[in-house]
């Protein structure tokens, strides 16, 4: 017989679904295995504003399938002209969770993001009286790119966590043993997600004998040690790590070209990636605090009621999905996959 494990429906704290006839594809992709997501906001244009946010929430929710009981939760682009009055429109809606904090020119489509985080700080002083997260693409734009995450912390977020000791934090995506060592060294006010693929890959995927830019993210995937760190972190138990998968996709063309765009698309196999780390690492009683209980305390929302059953059964990851009217490749694209998520519970 198979080996099962049951986990409670977990959520991806930090998902892009694109938009327009992507959503077709991207949303029911997360809402066939996860119950929420926190959806990123940096569509072109952002959405700076929350009658867009609720707009786009509007055709996310229009592109979900019946068949699944799924909720995007949603996060404001943050600028350095957003107002506090316009920050405050988002108290009415209880799938507002926070607003999302790009540097310019950090990531895909940050060209509206901030140049300076003290611009800011009004915005922040905000938000903490108002509950709501701060999330936090968490890298600089100079220097090398393998320490761009370090100097952030240096430069920028242990300011932020001096002057707004109250204000709840979530720096995405984490990619490096300085991040790992900064959120445990800090209170329970700080937090991270880590994706499957900083877990599963680093530098030698996307460069040892050729360049592969389907391996190209921001944060850029880095050492072994690094690699090492995240996963121990990731099954430590520790309450400040949770799931966010940052799954990005971007199409054939975008990525297989002379500037290849940042992201990786892993959301159909999310929940099997997240299993087949924790399993490797002899971890899987781990799996289920780490997917679907940490992110949703730290947010301050129920833990989900259903289930998601995994078993042991292999699957093969096809070379090429549909994204709109084109296709992307998913990360692990031919590869095999130990785990499955069970037919009878997606």
């Amino acid at each position: 017989m198979s080996q099962e494990l049951i986990l409670t429906r977990p959520d991806d704290w930090h998902v892009h679904f694109r938009d327009g006839n992507c959503l077709q594809h991207t949303v029911n992709a997360t809402a066939q295995h996860f119950a929420r997501a926190l959806v990123m906001p940096n569509l072109k244009p952002a959405l700076t504003t929350v009658s867009s946010l609720l707009d786009y929430r509007k055709r996310i929710l229009q592109a979900c399938e019946p068949t699944h009981s799924f909720s995007p939760l949603m996060t404001l682009y943050l600028t350095e002209h957003l107002s506090e009055q316009e920050l405050d429109q988002c108290k009415p809606y209880p799938f507002i969770l926070g607003a999302k904090l790009y540097p310019a020119g950090a990531t895909t489509h940050s060209e509206e993001g901030v140049h300076s985080l003290k611009a800011l700080y009004p915005l922040f002083s905000q938000m903490a009286a108002r509950d709501l997260v701060l999330q936090i693409h968490g890298e600089v734009t100079y220097g090398d790119i393998f320490k761009r995450e370090t100097y952030f912390i240096q430069d920028e977020l242990q300011a932020l966590i001096k002057n707004f000791p109250t204000l709840r934090i979530v720096l995405e995506h984490i990619s490096t043993k300085a991040a790992v060592d900064f959120v445990n060294d800090n209170p329970k006010t700080l937090a991270a997600t880590i994706t499957p693929h900083h877990l599963l890959y680093n530098r030698n995927d996307l460069l040892a004998g050729g360049l592969r830019p389907h391996f190209y993210c921001l944060p850029i995937l880095k050492s072994e040690t690094a690699q090492r760190a995240l996963q121990q972190a990731a099954i430590s138990g520790s309450v400040q790590f949770f799931a966010g998968t940052d799954s990005a996709p971007h199409t054939i063309d975008n990525k297989e070209n002379a500037c290849a765009c940042a992201g990786i698309y892993s959301a159909p196999f999310a929940a099997a990636l997240y299993t087949q780390v924790f399993d490797s690492l002899a971890a899987l009683p781990k799996l289920n605090a780490f997917m679907s209980h940490h992110g949703a305390n730290f947010y301050r929302q129920p833990i989900n009621s259903t289930e998601l059953v995994m078993i042991k059964r292999a699957q093969h990851i096809p070379a090429r999905l549909a994204l709109g009217n084109d296709e992307v490749v998913p990360v692990g694209a031919g590869e095999s996959l130990i785990w499955s998520v069970s037919e009878d519970y997606k």
